[in-house]
């Protein structure tokens, strides 16, 4: 699926599809974060299974506000013990399958807030 956003001053997705998300006109098919100050990483998971609390501390570290955990083709929630260090912060965690992740992302970084994107981009 291809978006059209109107146009926002932040960085955003511009489309999605089985294993891969657009930003910035480049085709990722790979996991990543993304944030509405700028950032963009790697996330080193190819699958659901690969996740820990070491990934979720990589997402702390970036102090959002919000994180929007997008768990791949379908909603699977992290463990308590992998977020632990977003509930220290008081940095809220949202899930929810990764396209859904991709919409929700968009709108609430054209809303000037600060939310990263950790997008579970699943391979094989």
């Amino acid at each position: 699926m291809k978006i059209q956003p109107d146009i926002i001053g932040v960085q955003s997705i511009s489309g999605y599809g089985p294993g891969w998300i657009g930003v910035g006109g480049e085709k990722l098919t790979s996991s990543v974060v993304i944030g509405s100050r700028g950032e963009r990483l790697a996330w080193n998971c190819k699958r659901f299974e690969d996740l820990d609390a070491r990934h979720f501390e990589q997402l702390a570290a970036l102090q959002p506000e919000l994180v929007i955990f997008g768990s791949g083709q379908q909603i699977r929630f992290p463990l308590g013990l992998w977020i632990k260090s977003l509930i220290e912060q008081q940095i809220g965690i949202e899930t929810m399958d990764t396209q859904a992740a991709c919409r929700t992302y968009n709108v609430l970084a054209s809303e000037g807030r600060k939310v990263i994107a950790a997008l579970l981009i699943e391979t094989t």
